[in-house]
């Protein structure tokens, strides 16, 4: 149980790390040099850590009956104004963080599908790339609820016009109590889906 507990934490860390990195490198590609400017484009966890969220809540929620692991990393600091994107802009740096869970999660998921039947690795690593598989799916999944702060609040907000960005500003004043009712309301949904989409990339069942 306490292995189980240290591989998911683990596997959450490097996870969160890489969705932070990719949102930063994406704000650089569209013309915001400020994550590299903060010494934020690394992949050094220390940069990125955020003693509640990486640490606490993923230990406590690995100590939950129910299997589910959820965590964030410090958010990675950005100008939209230096975006060459408009309006998308924010939308394309918010959904860099999921589309680096979901590459991750196939990348991984494949290796497991591959190489456990051919030997390449015991099944001590079998579970570590499991818990990675699982952790990136979760992660993706959450993001995506249009719930600030959440990334798939931003590609939501930047699909409505203009005169609808009052109930960004509504949501936004809100978004540590809706993401603390999201983690716990949304898991009996996000994880049969997480379970569906591990078995349609390894081919094994959870």
């Amino acid at each position: 149980m306490e292995i189980t507990i240290i591989f998911s934490i683990a596997a959450l860390i490097m996870s969160v790390v890489i969705h932070e990195v990719a949102h930063g490198a994406v704000a650089g590609l569209l013309g915001d040099p400020t994550a590299r400017l903060a010494g934020r484009l690394t992949l050094n966890p220390l940069k990125h850590l955020d003693p509640i969220g990486s640490v606490v809540v993923p230990a406590i929620m690995a100590l939950l009956p129910g299997g589910l692991i959820f965590g964030w990393a410090k958010p990675m600091p950005y100008n939209p104004f230096n975006l060459r994107a408009g309006q998308w802009g924010p939308a394309l740096v918010a959904a860099a963080g999921p589309a680096s869970n979901l590459l991750l999660a196939i990348f991984f998921g494949l290796v497991l599908r591959f190489g456990l039947p051919a030997g390449w690795f015991g099944q001590s690593t079998a579970e570590f790339i499991t818990l990675i598989v699982f952790v990136n799916l979760v992660l993706m999944l959450f993001n995506l609820i249009p719930v600030p702060p959440l990334d798939g609040s931003k590609i939501l907000f930047a699909c409505l016009p203009y005169h609808f960005r009052f109930i960004e500003e509504q949501f936004t004043r809100y978004s540590l109590i809706l993401v603390i009712i999201v983690i716990f309301a949304a898991s009996g949904l996000i994880l049969p889906i997480t379970t569906f989409f591990f078995s349609l990339i390894t081919g094994f069942n959870l």
